[in-house]
């Protein structure tokens, strides 16, 4: 099967697949058995287990649909939908017989160019499969000329594609790409496919709807939470309160009362209890009486953690950037501000929290979840079922967000999966592990808490002639798959955004502390920049404005021979009609980020409200991520950036009382309302380098943007955040 299981449309049928030799783009036509009740845009079912391992991209049914196999998770930011144009683009397809599907796990076929693994993350989906899936779409359509001259006797080079269909005007023949799929399939792939001129594109650029976009509004599309076959067992699992803890030991016998309960079994992660639903599993987990041995957990509150990190950050850690005698310059500046500044935890709750369904069988399992990182994974569970890989199946489905959270270094979650299903012992029954949402806010992989420390100088002029940075928090990459990565001790996602400012600073340090603590780390959407974006940006800002320089020309002064970046910053300028007042009792705040290759500028109108608390009327974003595949996608995830570094900002935070999560659900871990979403407005700098990322690059620049504008207001610098706790206590 491939990895997207069936849905509500209708059953999976058996494939039939004629394969070739791969090109670069590693390429299959395929034949599929037509299916009926198909919801249009994604292939509700795959490929038989016998094509599971078919190096596979593109595959073409006798109905001319077109159905692209997807190497990247789709949980709401539109790979399925960019990588589909790419494909479709090149292949001269029409948009309405393009279909998508989740590609199998296998690293060696779809792993992600810029990671080494099969995974989504870092906004890389489009940047590494962009000149990937248009050679997959080109050496398909060269493959179906090539049949249909074949077929007709005719040269190749007579032959046109149009919106799906291959044409021989001097003959007057027709067909669509299914008439000729397995006459392709047999044909040699060209080693490197003419690729079109970007000034032919006709989807590339264009809004063309989104290829999820109707089973998901129809309730179709298959999220792990939807997934229950036959049989099926709901599986919960008593975590221990405090990270670092063990199981000591439990009492069930008020559990093993609960009606649909089937068993409870002790399990790594802790005490897992199955039952015929998952409410049922709940209140029988409620009822469990259990001993936890908190000798080896972290016992601190978080403000004891802030107190560590504070006193580090005293001290200069361990360079990460350092040009010009930095010492010099504060001890000789005219003028020498400092500031501190406290991020808190970010737990990154997601609408579907994790789960997965794992059913083991005669000498194999099949796994159904919303993986991000499947090499990962699909390691760590054949690992914990005593299982070789080949033996299990993973197969990815959609997933109601991320941010994340579903792309575990080392496969923690995937792994509790693997092992309460083992340890429920039964073959051929599925077991599908679900974590509430209460789970999910208190199980851990936050952004950590960081603490900045800086110093900066300015000269007689108003000029800054020092900036010295030390950073101290949690390494995220340390102890994971990924910690190679970690150069001098300094783990690049801890000073993204901040080792390399790109203003020109003479003397210029930045140094960082990378403290052990017990509380399991995570990316979070944007990451480093997420807390380095913040810290830069605001200080900059408090430099600028005692220098008395405007915003935004002081930025552009800053930045010298940097036209990208500043690009983006006249382009919001101009968006935002900067040299115009706001409107009475509202001030506007400036922020300029590039994060994952690309360049994003923002400008936010606040206004203060009764409570104190900033109130973001309007965000104005300008945004140079190169070529942009689908123009409304990018505006979207910029959109939806904005509102979740929004409600980042002014009220998200974890806290810890000896250990234990105060918060868990979204009650006391709140995410911005409606009625607090500001009108949003988009301008894509047209560009023609390759596309970069945009999952991610429209959370930064909002959060010092809403606070340089709040200071403009009221004179108050928030440098421990969230607002809420700033300005409500």
């Amino acid at each position: 099967m491939t990895a997207n299981a069936p849905t509500a449309a209708g059953p999976s049928r058996r494939s039939f697949l004629k394969t070739t030799a791969g090109a670069a783009a590693g390429l299959v036509i395929g034949v599929h058995l037509p299916r009926t009740g198909r919801a249009a845009g994604v292939a509700p079912g795959g490929a038989a287990p016998d094509a599971t391992a078919a190096n596979a991209f593109v595959r073409v049914a006798p109905d001319d649909t077109v159905t692209v196999l997807v190497k990247h998770s789709e949980f709401g930011q539109g790979p399925y939908t960019g990588l589909t144009t790419l494909v479709a683009e090149e292949m001269d397809a029409s948009w309405d017989q393009m279909r998508a599907t989740a590609a199998p796990a296998d690293v060696e076929l779809y792993k992600n160019l810029a990671m080494g693994v099969q995974g989504t993350g870092g906004s890389t989906a489009m940047a590494n499969s962009y000149t990937q899936m248009r050679k997959a779409g080109a050496t398909a359509r060269a493959m179906l000329v090539a049949a249909a001259a074949e077929a007709w006797g005719v040269p190749a080079a007579e032959i046109t594609v149009r919106e799906g269909r291959i044409r021989h005007d001097a003959s007057g023949r027709e067909a669509g790409f299914g008439a000729f799929a397995e006459r392709a399939a047999q044909q040699t792939p060209p080693e490197e496919p003419r690729l079109k001129d970007p000034a032919d594109f006709r989807l590339i650029g264009t809004d063309v709807p989104r290829v999820d976009s109707r089973i998901k509004s129809t309730g179709e599309a298959q999220f792990t939470l939807d997934r229950q076959p036959d049989g099926t067992v709901v599986a919960v699992v008593a975590h221990p309160p405090r990270f670092g803890g063990k199981l000591a030991g439990f009492d069930a016998g008020e559990a093993r009362k609960v009606n649909g309960v089937l068993a409870i079994k002790a399990v790594p992660q802790g005490v897992a209890v199955y039952a015929r639903n998952t409410w049922a599993a709940m209140k029988a987990r409620d009822k469990l009486a259990i001993q936890w041995d908190d000798s080896g957990a972290e016992t601190r509150s978080s403000e004891e953690i802030i107190a560590d990190h504070r006193q580090r950050a005293k001290q200069r850690g361990k360079p990460a950037a350092d040009r010009g005698d930095v010492d010099a310059a504060l001890e000789g500046g005219d003028r020498i501000f400092e500031a501190e500044y406290v991020f808190p935890y970010l737990a990154h709750a997601p609408m579907e929290p994790l789960d997965a369904v794992v059913e083991r069988r005669d000498g194999g399992a099949e796994v159904w979840m919303g993986s991000q990182l499947q090499t990962v994974d699909h390691k760590v569970i054949a690992q914990t079922l005593g299982l070789s890989q080949d033996k299990v199946t993973l197969n990815t489905l959609m997933a109601g967000g991320s941010f994340g959270r579903r792309a575990q270094a080392n496969g923690e979650f995937a792994g509790e999966a693997a092992a309460v299903a083992k340890a429920y012992g039964e073959r051929g029954t599925p077991v599908k592990l679900v974590w509430t949402r209460a789970d999910d806010i208190t199980g851990g992989r936050y952004r950590p808490i960081y603490v900045h420390r800086l110093k900066g100088a300015l000269d007689a002029e108003g000029n800054i002639s020092g900036w010295d940075q030390t950073i101290c928090g949690q390494s995220i990459m340390a102890g994971t798959a990924f910690s190679g990565m970690i150069s001098d001790g300094i783990d690049p996602t801890s000073v993204e955004g901040a080792h390399n400012l790109p203003y020109r600073i003479p003397n210029f340090h930045v140094s960082l502390h990378s403290p052990d603590v017990g509380v399991p780390p995570l990316w979070w959407r944007s990451v480093g920049h997420t807390h380095t974006a913040y810290a830069c940006e605001t200080f900059l800002d408090e430099l600028l404005h005692a220098a008395g320089r405007d915003q935004v020309e002081g930025r552009l002064a800053l930045l010298g021979d940097d036209p990208r970046r500043a690009g983006v910053l006249k382009a919001v300028a101009d968006m935002a009609d900067w040299g115009k007042a706001p409107p009475e009792g509202r001030a506007r705040g400036v922020a300029l980020q590039k994060s994952f290759d690309s360049y994003v500028a923002e400008i936010a109108e606040v206004s203060v409200g009764d409570d104190g608390m900033p109130r973001v009327h309007k965000v104005w974003c300008a945004v140079d991520c190169g070529r942009a595949v689908n123009p409304d996608i990018v505006r979207a995830q910029m959109e939806g950036g904005i509102g979740y570094g929004l409600g980042a900002v002014l009220f998200d935070e974890i806290t810890l009382d000896k250990g234990r999560v105060v918060q868990e659900n979204f009650d006391t871990y709140r995410s911005l309302r409606i009625d607090e979403m500001p009108e949003v407005a988009v301008r894509i700098v047209d560009s023609d380098a390759e596309p970069t990322g945009v999952g991610e690059p429209g959370v930064p620049p909002v959060m010092p943007a809403t606070a340089i504008a709040y200071h403009r207001l009221t004179g108050t610098r928030v440098r421990r955040l969230p607002f809420a706790r700033a300005i409500r206590g």
